[in-house]
């Protein structure tokens, strides 16, 4: 047997479940306890320090902590339903409980003598803020760009201001531009333009910022009445769309298919729905996202695929469906077959699709040096992000696909 290895810190994560399935690593049973001793600016910082945004993930996180809560399996045989500690609402609470202007001042870190190095993150979300908070106390100029004329990237140009409100993510995202942090509004077409300013390195925090479209009949003849959904999300946010049809039909099974659905709700959708191709529990959508939408009268109808958009007069009256059924082989693998029931026709105003999110590289020149694989992904160093140009890096979304924030977060650390 061999003696236990203390030297490495993931000893203390993994003993720790929660502390373990948290990406960040977040010290969960410890801002626990400074909360149940009313202490809660010093919860706030324990969050702050390792996920960087508690007051914007304790509204928003995947909370992949909570499956792994040891809660649930030692009230197993106590509860019909074992429940996990709410980690997430508490991370919350130490964000809304905080003493606002302690927080200014701890966050307020005291930064080093400059180093001479120059750091480009390219978008201003999760991960390149992430770089940013941790780099830019150490010496380092860092300087990030976005398109956008704000920072947080699709913390605030897609999450719904109902789920996360602009105040709290100016206040978290204020911290670090604090930090003597230069945030520059400028579309990045260029990397080897980029390459050549002279930076030390350069991060791509860009996100996967371009949403899956659906080929099928009638799509084009339709247009004017179906709209990607993170697109269409974005311009919510920015202000440029404030109402939609009656009558909505959300396709997708993920989050981002729950903010489309409880959006619509509110800009005039009365009649709203989502289709799922998939089973309910096969869905990506957060049980708690899932939850929330029934809660709001919005039905989930599974094991529907898209067969059509009808038109009628030249104009987006509805679509059909064709029924299917889940069937596994031999292997475990599901297939989804017809049921040979007719096909299903939902009539409808306007269709918000959201099927999932790919990663867009168009201004990264192929002769860069940067090498992508079959899927249009970077190929990275697994261990450090690194890209095939030692010098430039990639996190969150750009990295690997999309995932969520708190990943973000990770990969930015």
């Amino acid at each position: 047997m061999q003696p236990t290895d203390i030297k490495h810190p993931d000893y203390f994560h993994k003993v720790v479940d929660c502390q373990w399935a948290c990406p960040a690593h977040t010290a969960v049973p410890e801002y626990i306890r400074l909360i149940a001793a009313g202490r809660y600016s010093d919860a706030y910082m324990v969050n702050w320090k390792s996920n960087v945004f508690p007051g914007i993930l304790g509204r928003t996180c995947d909370r992949p902590c909570e499956p792994a809560c040891r809660r649930g399996r030692v009230e197993e045989e106590n509860q019909p339903k074992p429940e996990p500690v709410a980690i997430c609402r508490l991370k919350r609470v130490t964000a809304d409980y905080k003493d606002n202007e302690e927080i200014k001042k701890r966050v307020s870190i005291p930064r080093s003598k400059p180093n001479g190095r120059r750091i480009a993150c390219i978008g201003a979300g999760p991960a390149s803020l992430t770089v940013a908070r941790d780099l830019a106390p150490l010496g380092y100029d860092v300087t990030v760009f976005d398109q956008d004329p704000r920072a947080g990237g699709m913390i605030w140009t897609q999450i719904p201001r109902f789920r996360l409100p602009m105040g709290v993510i100016d206040e978290e995202v204020g911290y670090i531009l604090d930090l003597g942090v230069t945030f520059k509004q400028r579309k990045i077409d260029s990397m080897k333009a980029l390459m050549s300013e002279g930076y030390d390195a350069i991060f791509v925090g860009s996100g996967a910022p371009r949403g899956r479209d659906l080929d099928v009949p009638g799509r084009q003849e339709g247009a004017a009445n179906i709209r990607i959904g993170i697109d269409w999300l974005a311009s919510v946010s920015f202000g440029h769309t404030s109402k939609i049809g009656k009558k909505v039909i959300v396709l997708g099974g993920g989050n981002t298919a729950m903010d489309c659905c409880r959006t619509s709700k509110r800009i005039g959708g009365e009649d709203v729905k989502v289709i799922v191709r998939s089973g309910f529990d096969e869905m990506k959508a957060s049980p708690w996202e899932k939850e929330d939408a029934m809660h709001e009268g919005i039905p989930i109808l599974n094991y529907l695929v898209p067969k059509s958009f009808v038109i009628r007069d030249k104009k987006l009256a509805g679509m059909t469906f064709e029924k299917v059924k889940a069937v596994y082989d031999d292997k475990g693998r599901r297939h989804l077959v017809p049921t040979g029931e007719p096909d299903r026709f939902f009539e409808c105003d306007d269709v918000l699709i959201a099927v999932g999110q790919e990663n867009a590289f168009p201004w990264i020149e192929r002769d860069s040096g940067i090498e992508f694989d079959k899927h249009g992904l970077p190929k990275l160093n697994k261990q450090t992000f690194q890209s095939t140009v030692p010098n430039v890096l990639f996190g969150g979304d750009a990295a690997f696909g999309p995932k969520n924030i708190i990943w973000a977060v990770a990969h930015g650390h």
